[in-house]
């Protein structure tokens, strides 16, 4: 290391951690000896946190005053320099705003994008271009303001398709005056600021107005402005009576970060934006937390006064005071929702997750359990394939052991195999995991079929005679597992064994439910053969010894007498009373079933 730990100060404040002089990571501490020292500790640390402090040949470390300057630094030299481990939010260099075209006569409304965007023809930003759309649209079948360019307005000869559709109400072709069209967008940019309910009270107010001053044809259209408006309420799938409030959610999973965000305005959903951040590298979900958040309104968004977060934040007063000094802007975090904006809420922490999901395919998933798990247990070699065993009998009968075959792609099912085992092991599940292995080692010699690890379903006496099988044979490098379940078989209490001993695995870890799976698997195809095969003994029976009786008149006898001890303990008379039963076929069951 060409660093000294004894030489950091013991101040708030931001570390770098070099690698071949290019910033790997940056991090802020309340304690920099503390918060950096502890990366280069004998505890154990993850895979990432070991990445790091195997790269990292140099530490840079800057004192702030507190924890907020630190806190603040630290977002704008990430923004600057773009660390490999840090996380970043790759977002647009603009924002989408809605944009009316004051300065014509007849003014449009469109979407236009740009970094920051003040005055009266702008209204946003907006979170997302498709929640200007959305709006742009509710905003023409209200109050029917036209969406068409400068050339195309001035060249019109007669209405669009818009007027048809009652989304415009013309002015090109004079079907509206200037003034009264100037009316409408003044109640469409206000129908922009306020809230639904507002919109509609003030419409409401407007048609009685009308009435009163006998202008029944103007009550009309602000009736239909309002119908219009209604309609749009009942067809929106959520509907919040919250005022202003930004929604976080974030979803943690394998090496990857979920983010939703909702950005309510005014009671509307102004719009939503998610992330999918791969290989992100952090030390807690709030340190997530305080970077999503800080990044999110960098650019000068709105900021609201309330922030509703998924986790409750265990430092929400230290992000309190970063936006109060970053934006002027007293900040509320909170983690439970109100009954109001709960389906809202919700929606967003299902959009968190389904953003991953989205994302990670089925080989992902067993592909980072794979690794998750060769990293586990120590070993040098990827592992590429497992194999799982289980037996399954009733009381000693019927006793079959299922193979199945996992990879990186998940189950192999045109490779599982079934082993019928003999009687004389059949109660004595030891022997006959010994007696499978031998036979299936056999086909080890194909590099295809072999194996990096064998999982058998049982204690230390089925991993011991495992053991034994492998460590005779030519594959003394096939590492052999075994799981089983602890005090009253609950799930999660499984231990994993191997011949050193207990193996230590995060119950939540992707290597111990992968391992789980298998073995759930090899239960499943072991308990699924055997009920075929006693169905198959149960079809079989001395019935089928008697010349003259086949399936059909077997099938009459068992629906007459129901077994064959009622047909044993039955007289020749009874039996010919079956159809298709003579009396030499009749002494013939008599005599082949005693």
């Amino acid at each position: 290391m060409a660093f000294n730990l004894k030489k950091i100060p013991s101040t708030p404040g931001v570390y770098k951690f070099f690698s071949k002089h290019k910033i790997i990571y940056i991090g802020k501490a309340k304690n920099l000896k503390k918060r950096v020292s502890s990366y280069f500790g004998n505890s154990y640390r993850d895979r990432k946190t070991s990445q790091i402090r195997l790269l990292t040949d140099d530490i840079e470390t800057f004192s702030t005053k507190n924890e907020v300057e630190a806190l603040l630094l630290e977002q704008t030299l990430i923004k600057e320099n773009k660390p490999k481990f840090n996380i970043l939010l790759r977002d647009d260099k603009t924002y989408p705003y809605i944009y009316f075209s004051l300065d014509h006569e007849y003014p449009g409304i469109y979407s236009k994008r740009t970094k920051q965007a003040v005055g009266e023809k702008f209204f946003g930003p907006f979170v997302s271009s498709e929640a200007v759309k959305k709006s742009i649209k509710e905003i023409q079948k209200i109050f029917q303001v036209r969406n068409c360019s400068d050339s195309t307005f001035s060249n019109r000869t007669r209405p669009c398709i818009e007027h048809q559709m009652k989304r415009c109400s013309a002015p090109c072709v004079g079907k509206i005056s200037a003034v009264n069209y100037g009316e409408d967008i003044i109640d469409a940019k206000s129908y922009l600021s306020s809230s639904d309910l507002q919109t509609i009270d003030r419409l409401t107010l407007d048609i009685q107005k009308a009435s009163k001053e006998l202008d029944f044809e103007k009550a009309a259209d602000i009736r239909d402005r309002l119908k219009r408006l209604k309609q749009i309420r009942e067809e929106q799938s959520v509907i919040t009576n919250a005022k202003d409030v930004d929604i976080f959610s974030i979803h943690l999973e394998d090496n990857y970060i979920g983010i939703c965000i909702i950005v309510v305005r005014r009671g509307k959903i102004r719009g939503t934006k998610t992330y999918l951040i791969k290989q992100a590298y952090y030390s807690s979900i709030e340190e997530v937390y305080q970077t999503i958040i800080i990044n999110f309104y960098d650019n000068h968004l709105d900021v609201p006064k309330k922030v509703l977060s998924s986790k409750a934040l265990i430092n929400k007063k230290l992000l309190s005071r970063v936006m109060k000094k970053k934006y002027g802007i007293a900040i509320k975090f909170v983690h439970t929702p109100s009954k109001s904006i709960r389906p809202i809420y919700n929606l967003s922490k299902m959009n968190a997750k389904q953003v991953i999901q989205n994302h990670i395919n089925k080989e992902d998933k067993y592909t980072f359990a794979f690794n998750e798990l060769k990293e586990t247990l120590g070993l040098e070699k990827d592992i590429k394939k497992i194999e799982a065993f289980d037996i399954s009998h009733i009381s000693g009968d019927h006793a079959v052991a299922s193979c199945v075959v996992f990879s990186k792609v998940g189950p192999l099912k045109a490779s599982y195999r079934l082993f019928n085992i003999p009687k004389e092991l059949s109660s004595n599940d030891v022997g006959s995991i010994q007696h499978v292995l031998e036979r299936r080692i056999k086909y080890f010699n194909d590099p295809r079929v072999k194996p990096d690890i064998i999982l058998i379903d049982g204690g230390k006496a089925q991993l011991n005679f495992s053991q034994s099988v492998i460590n005779k044979s030519l594959y003394k490098d096939i590492r052999v597992l075994s799981i089983f379940k602890g005090s009253k078989r609950i799930r999660a209490t499984e231990t994993i064994l191997c011949d050193a001993g207990i193996i230590e695995f995060d119950k939540n870890s992707k290597a111990f439910l992968l391992l789980q799976e298998i073995r759930d698997e090899s239960h499943r195809f072991a308990i699924k053969a055997q009920r075929n095969k006693k169905r198959g003994n149960i079809r079989k029976s001395s019935l089928d010894k008697v010349n003259g009786v086949g399936a059909v008149i077997k099938k009459r006898l068992m629906n007459k007498f129901r077994s064959i001890e009622n047909i044993k303990s039955s007289k020749i008379e009874e039996l010919m009373t079956v159809k298709g039963i003579n009396e030499k076929i009749a002494k013939q069951i008599i005599q082949k079933i005693q």
